[in-house]
């Protein structure tokens, strides 16, 4: 998706040139192929570093732009979204010092980004999902303004014909609705590259399948969105769900989603390319080659932009990938379950992993398919995401594993033996893969680190101050360059603003919600508010939109008038248009409007009109207290502090 020249292709006629286009260049790759023009022997690997952008109090932060322009290095990129970069690293050669030179240029692109965010009073965050990110951040006013972000967001909904969906469960549960893309700006990745020959892609990319579960297990860095503990890999679900076009017919009877880890071993990387074009239309459009082969045939060998396009929008986890240097075409194999961060020891660590499993398995490659079971691949991948380290793998020969038991006595001597095959430097092996094994030791995760951490604080801690503690923590860890299984588990930081958390309803708003329909009985409503000790109670409809609010008040008033004796509807009694505001709007502004129109409760809805929380006067005279009581304490300590230089003078 690097292509910047595209278009929807919005007419029938473009569409059909483009698919045609598509079709030219596979032949014109087959024929690389068949004619032995793929590089060969050249063992060759890369990476992209994306990271997220946040403010001095650890929220998203619209600065990719400014910073981007100040970097002003060809290696930087910008993202979907405005609080993104990414950065895409040097191909070398795996052998050697690879690893290490990786890991310094990680560092190296990192430490700019951070030099140049801090004069725009920003940080850089390396995390799978950024907690403190919420759905109200992921509007299209955080898009990166460029054309083809746009177009493919209006032709991803065009397709899918609805609103985007997530539901994840784990220890928590979160279902989610929204009308763009951006859900995948939920997500950054540390996404690897590793080449192959023509020979033997198809042997290599179904051992990417078959060890993508065991190195998703100890890699898992997305425990959280905000508060919510999820998947130890939430970005996955996420992902497969805000570029998921199937409409509810195409879900019901199946249909592959364009985010997914394969249905079986493959037999032909044609065959890949053949399976993605029939089963997922264009999406977008470019310039392309007229005769890709015949400049196969002329010796020319050309870029198939058309292709290369359509692939982009298709996204395997293990993803084939196609690319010219000097007129010479070759192949890699793009694995992109990588999370980024904890830290770049700990991606550089996760790449030695996987390279190490690939290069040590390689001689057993082609006989993958008859020591495992596909599916037991996708499982394997699923579980991992789902449990991290604690799932159980179905390994070679059908045999059931816990994931720190296969990771420790079979895959790490293993990537040791692959890695030593390949030439890398013994002091290398020895310092990524013992953070491989003591992570593995530890069962401490990024995943399980956020999650522990956020289980562990004060329940009566707010969880929007929860979420902002444990990016901090993250943020000063990472920067210490400890790997994540010597982190100590986050705590609340006292150098983080806790008024962040309060600037907008969306941030603080109840959303564990206790309603009532419009023909319930006032009885019902009456017997809620005594038990929820709660004086207003929001109506909605069976769609969950808002059409009223009943109040302790109104309730009191039909008692006085003598009515309680007779069946009340709910409907007869409530205010049917009650003041509502949305999770975007600001805390000062709602302050004004209740006071303005003397309320005491104040609905949020969605763009929809759906109900989606309430705020009243009892969380504003909370959040006074806690304001009074802060100040008092500095006050407080202010005045201490005098006293005792006075006395010293």
């Amino acid at each position: 998706m690097g292509e910047q020249n595209i278009t929807r292709g919005d007419s029938h006629e473009a569409k059909r040139l483009f698919t045609r286009a598509v079709l030219n260049d596979l032949r014109a790759l087959e024929l690389m192929i068949d004619e032995g023009l793929i590089e060969s022997g050249a063992r060759r690997i890369g990476a992209e570093q994306e990271m997220f952008i946040t403010d001095q109090n650890y929220s998203p932060k619209l600065a990719a732009l400014k910073i981007l322009d100040e970097i002003n290095d060809k290696r930087f990129t910008n993202e979907i979204a405005l609080f993104n970069l990414e950065a895409n690293l040097t191909p070398r050669r795996f052998v050697g010092s690879c690893l290490r030179d990786m890991e310094a240029e990680t560092q190296e692109v990192v430490a700019l980004a951070k030099k140049v965010a801090a004069g725009h009073d920003a940080h850089i965050i390396l995390a799978g999902i950024l907690p403190t990110l919420r759905q109200l951040d992921l509007t299209l006013d955080s898009i990166t303004p460029m054309d083809r972000y746009y177009e493919l967001n209006d032709r991803l909904k065009e397709i899918r014909g609805d609103d985007f969906r997530m539901d994840i469960r784990g220890i928590d549960e979160l279902a989610v609705t929204h009308d763009n893309f951006m859900l995948e700006a939920m997500n950054t990745s540390f996404q690897i590259h590793f080449q192959v020959s023509g020979h033997e892609f198809v042997d290599m990319y179904n051992l990417s399948q078959a060890v993508t579960g065991p190195l998703m297990a100890v890699a898992a860095n997305s425990g959280l969105i905000h508060h919510y503990r999820l998947w130890h890999e939430s970005r996955i679900a996420v992902f497969q769900n805000s570029i998921d076009t199937r409409s509810t017919a195409h879900q019901k009877r199946g249909t592959q989603p364009r985010v997914h880890f394969g249905n079986e071993w493959i037999e032909s990387i044609v065959d890949v390319f053949r399976d993605d074009i029939s089963r997922f239309p264009v999406v977008l459009t470019t310039d392309f080659e007229k005769d890709p082969v015949a400049m196969v045939k002329a010796g020319t060998m050309p870029k198939l932009k058309a292709l290369m396009l359509h692939n982009g929008s298709v996204y395997r986890w293990n993803r084939p990938c196609y690319g010219v240097k000097d007129n010479i075409p070759h192949l890699r194999i793009e694995n992109r379950v990588l999370p980024s961060g904890p830290t770049t020891l700990d991606e550089i660590a996760n790449a030695a992993f996987y390279f190490g499993m690939m290069s040590g398995l390689m001689k057993e490659a082609t006989q993958i398919p008859q020591k495992m079971r596909f599916s037991d691949a996708k499982n394997n991948f699923l579980q991992a995401c789902r449990s991290g380290l604690e799932c159980h793998f179905n390994w070679f020969e059908g045999e059931t594993l816990p994931a720190t038991e296969l990771i420790l006595k079979q895959l790490l001597p293993i990537a040791e033996k692959g890695l030593t095959s390949s030439g890398i430097d013994a002091a290398d092996i020895d310092r990524y893969l013992s953070v491989i094994e003591q992570r593995a030791h530890s069962k401490q995760t990024g995943a399980k680190w956020a999650i522990k951490s956020i289980t562990e604080m004060d329940k009566e801690v707010h969880p929007d101050e929860k979420v902002r503690a444990i990016v901090a923590a993250m943020n000063r860890h990472e920067s210490s360059q400890k790997p994540v299984h010597e982190w100590p588990l986050a705590a609340l930081e006292k150098d983080v603003d806790w008024r962040a958390s309060y600037h907008r309803l969306g941030q603080f708003m109840t959303t564990k919600l206790i309603t009532v329909r419009p023909d319930d009985s006032m009885d019902l409503a009456a017997s809620i508010m005594d038990w929820k000790r709660v004086r207003h109670v929001p109506v909605e409809n069976d769609k969950g939109e808002l059409i009223g609010l009943i109040s302790h008040r109104s309730i009191i008033k039909k008692i006085v008038a003598g009515e309680r004796e007779e069946s009340v509807a709910i409907r007869d009694i409530m205010n049917p248009e009650p003041i509502f505001a949305h999770p975007q709007t600001s805390t000062v502004e709602a302050l004004r409007t209740m006071r303005e129109e003397r309320i005491s409760c104040l609905p949020i809805v969605d763009e929809h009109n759906i109900l989606v929380g309430v705020v009243t006067e009892y969380d504003f005279i909370k959040l006074a207290t806690k304001i009074l009581e802060n100040d008092l304490q500095d006050f407080q300590d202010n005045s201490h502090q005098y006293k005792n230089n006075k006395s010293g003078a």
